[in-house]
């Protein structure tokens, strides 16, 4: 597939957007790692094949977690010293 496009001024940045038949073909999607390889002949853009780490829920993070298991017996006493005035 060939398809022309025009590289834009975005902010302070050069952007060249992914849409119509370019957004369908290739399976890209907002918020998708890719790779960006870069040669002289120009880019190529891959889906990255590293597993996105999703963001958790609060519930999720706090799930398991007591007194023992939080290590509440390792945290720092602080000092008045520490203290900003």
């Amino acid at each position: 597939m060939r398809v022309e496009a025009r590289i834009q001024k975005w902010g302070n940045s050069l952007g060249l957007r992914i849409t119509g038949v370019m957004k369908t073909i290739p399976q890209f999607k907002a918020e998708m790692p890719v790779v960006i390889e870069i040669n002289k002949q120009g880019i190529k853009v891959t889906p990255s094949k590293r597993i996105a780490i999703l963001p958790l829920t609060e519930k999720q993070l706090l799930k398991g977690l007591n007194r023992k298991t939080a290590h509440a017996d390792a945290l720092a006493i602080i000092t008045h010293k520490e203290w900003a005035d």
